[in-house]
This record gives structure tokens, C-alpha cells and sequence, in this order.
């Protein structure tokens, strides 16, 4: 039978379940392929590292072996980080070389010029590994949902976050608690920025809307926030609106523009993705023939992103067998304008602490309606003689005037603090 040579790039947690689930399907991909896919060199830091279950014949520490391996037609790069992956994959791909690839990072900075070169050398690059891990999400907008205009897409996509928001609601835990106990879990790093800053959501939202839009979005592109402000608090007063708190990405198509960013959000607690939970990761979309569907599972974790990968080998070997690569390249095949941040518009959930006195509201509504701020509801609670705490729920607003109204109301004497700003 026909053997297809794959080689890899890293071996870390990603790369192991990969080459296990190549192991463990190797006799149902010789139907499902007509073919037999064999791993012939894996490329790793130090080949003198034992490594349980790999072969060590495999094992090299030259990247180049893999890419002048004429017996090598797939290279699978799940290294991370934009250098070096950024040029052993435009080299495998001049060297005719199919490639698969995890790398968000990379994808969601340079997607244009790794998918052009494919295109140029009539290979397949494929990446449905770098949004939301085992999820399928990725092929779907390219191929399952091509016959859609895409307006809207939202998703928890960073199970890390995902997981804190939902212990700091289900437990009542501050936000450090949480991420003490992610981290336990092996959810959170050592050093969890990219995650609770927002920026690893951030660069898979940018990968979506590219698709989603058929117009190129870079990870400069997203306005992000994280969850590293979300309190106990806000947390308890989503509650009480019938709201939950969730740090989500969110794309829309709009006739001014692409909006895209990642921040806190409080949605309604019959909103699909409210109920997803823990580590999971969810997308949701609205097309103008499907109407609203939904996307749900892991995102993330060595099996689940492996199963995505092995996934898009699949289908560069059959691709292969078929003599048909590069059938979908790049599909941005527009330009539209990304809109300005400040033109967005959004509702806002603001809590701040203020002196317990009259006036103080007339003050902070006056603020808000010379800068074209609607209040749609008040609440003060947790008073004493000296301060009161004070949520104030807004209209729509364009993101400019609502930033110009916040920084006014810092400079007035008898609030105390603004202590959480959130979107609904």
C-alpha cells in the first residue's frame, strides 16, 4: 500500500498526542485514505531525551532533515511561537512540502503570506488546530458554511478564562483564587498573560473573522481586554440581572466596517454560550441561510487539539491521493476597513463607590448626557453613612463617548473609584 511520510515539527504536548493518534488510527486511515501515513523524523531541542513510547530512530535535531525528506509529502508544525516556525513552514511549502500547523501566534500575524505561498506552490496549509482546539470551526467557515454571508461571530474560545469565570460564579472565588486553582489544574501557566489578558483569544478571533469575513484580520487589529478586573462582585451582580459574566471574542460584518475585539461580557443567562462551562469552548454564528448555529467542546489539551490536527493530515493525504492540493487557499478576497474602536457601539455596566450624599447622582448623570451617555437603570446598594456603591447600566453607546464620560467622572471629587466597567 501507498505510504504518505509526515514529518513534525516539535514534540511537545500537542506533538505527542499527535503522534499517538497517528499510531492508534494507523490501520482505519489505511481505509479511510487508501493510504498508510507514517511518521519518519520528528524534530525536537534534545534527541537524548527519553521520551516514553516514541521511537528515538525518529527523533532529529536538525530541522532541515525533515524539509529535504523526499519521502516526506506532509510537515506538521506544532512548535508555537513565530520564530523559527514562521520559516521552516514557508520553506517546507517551497520544498513541496503540504503543511499543518497549531500556531495561532503565527497565523493570526502572517496567514496572508503562509496561505499565498501554498498557493504559489500548489500545496495545502491547513490550521484548524489554531481556534479552539478540538472544536471544528475552522473548516466549517471554509467549506460547510461557504454558501453563507457571515454577519456575526462570538465564541469563548480560551478555556483558561473560561474556567476562572466559572469558579469565581459557581464558588464565589476572588479572582486570584481562581487562577491559583487553573493553575493547579494545569489549565493556567506559570505566567497566564496571554490568556487573562485576552490575547491568545485575540489572535483566534482575528483568524475567525478573516475567514468568517473574507477580509484579512490581524491580531493589531482586536481591541482586547481580559478578566484580570472581573470581582466577586460583578460576578454576584450579573446574577442578580439574570446575566453571566463570560470573557468572549466578538466579530461583527457591519456596513461601516469590521468590529473585533475580546473583553468581559455580561449575556443574558439564556444565551447558548451562558452555559458553557469549565475549560469548554464554544463558537457562535449568524448566516444569513443558517440562521444561528453553535459550535461546542474542548478547546484545548493534548488528545483534543491533536484530534484537529490529525484531522487536517487527513485531509492533506487524501488531498494528496486525489492530486488535487491547494483547492482552498486564501479566501480574503476582499478589503474591508476595520472600524475604529471608538465608533463601536455597546452597553456598559459600570460600578463605582461614591460619597453618600444628594447630588452626587445629578452630577454623574450630568457627565453622562453631555457626552451622549443614556442611563437605562440605576442601583445603589451596600450604603453607609460615608459611601454607597452605585451600578449604573446604560443604552447603547458609541465606545469614544462612553471612554470621555469616564475619564470626567474621575476627575469629580466625590467618587471615590470606578471600580469595574463592563459591556453587555
Amino acid at each position: 500500500m501507498e505510504k504518505i511520510g509526515v514529518g513534525l515539527l516539535g514534540l511537545g504536548t500537542v506533538g505527542t498526542g499527535v503522534y499517538k493518534l497517528l499510531g492508534k488510527r494507523a490501520e482505519v486511515m489505511e481505509h479511510t485514505i487508501g493510504a498508510q501515513l507514517e511518521i519518519r523524523k520528528i524534530l525536537v531541542h534534545n534527541i537524548n531525551k527519553k521520551r516514553e513510547g516514541v521511537d528515538p530512530s525518529l527523533l532529529t535535531a536538525d530541522w532541515r532533515e525533515i524539509i529535504e525528506d523526499e519521502e516526506i509529502q506532509i510537515v506538521v508544525e506544532v512548535m508555537g511561537g513565530m520564530e523559527p516556525a514562521r520559516t521552516m513552514i514557508l520553506e517546507a511549502l517551497k520544498a513541496g512540502k503540504n503543511v499543518v500547523s497549531a500556531n495561532k501566534d503565527l497565523i493570526a500575524e502572517d496567514g496572508r503570506i503562509l496561505l499565498d505561498t501554498a498557493q504559489e506552490n500548489g500545496k495545502d496549509f491547513l490550521f484548524e488546530a489554531a481556534v479552539a482546539g478540538g472544536i471544528p470551526i475552522i473548516r466549517p467557515l471554509k467549506q460547510c458554511l461557504a454558501g453563507n454571508e457571515i454577519s456575526d461571530v462570538m465564541g469563548i474560545v480560551n478555556g483558561t478564562t473560561n474556567y476562572i469565570l466559572t469558579r469565581m460564579s459557581e464558588d464565589g472565588m476572588e479572582f486570584e483564587d481562581a487562577l491559583k486553582k487553573a493553575q493547579e489544574l494545569g489549565y493556567a501557566e506559570a505566567d497566564p498573560t496571554a490568556d487573562v489578558e485576552g490575547l491568545d483569544a485575540a489572535r483566534k478571533v482575528a483568524i475567525m473573522a478573516s475567514i468568517a469575513f473574507h477580509s484579512r484580520v490581524v491580531f493589531s487589529d482586536v481591541h482586547t481586554e481580559g478578566i484580570t478586573k472581573v470581582t466577586a462582585r460583578d460576578i454576584a451582580y450579573a446574577k442578580e440581572f439574570d446575566r453571566v459574566i463570560k470573557l468572549l471574542g466578538v466579530a461583527r460584518n457591519t456596513e461601516d466596517g469590521i468590529e473585533v475585539g475580546v473583553y468581559p461580557m455580561m449575556i443574558a443567562k439564556d444565551h447558548p454560550l451562558a452555559s458553557v462551562r469549565d475549560s469548554f469552548n464554544a463558537v457562535f454564528l449568524h448566516g444569513d441561510a443558517v440562521d444561528d448555529a453553535m459550535f461546542y467542546g474542548r478547546g484545548a489539551g493534548e488528545m483534543p487539539t491533536a484530534s484537529a490536527v490529525v484531522g487536517d493530515v487527513i485531509d492533506a493525504a487524501r488531498d494528496i491521493r486525489s492530486g488535487c492540493t491547494a483547492r482552498i487557499s486564501c479566501t480574503c478576497y476582499r478589503e474591508l476597513p476595520i472600524k475604529p474602536w471608538g465608533e463601536v457601539r455597546n452597553k456598559f455596566f459600570i460600578r463605582m463607590q461614591v460619597v453618600n450624599q444628594p447630588g452626587v447622582l445629578a452630577s454623574i448623570a450630568r457627565v453622562f448626557g453631555e457626552h451622549k451617555v443614556s442611563i437605562e437603570r440605576v442601583v445603589q446598594e451596600h450604603a453607609d453613612p460615608e459611601r454607597a456603591e452605585l451600578v449604573i447600566v446604560t443604552e447603547q453607546v458609541k465606545e469614544k463617548y462612553m471612554e470621555r464620560a469616564l475619564g470626567e467622572l474621575q476627575s469629580i471629587s466625590s467618587i471615590h473609584e470606578i471600580s469595574s466597567v463592563i459591556r453587555e
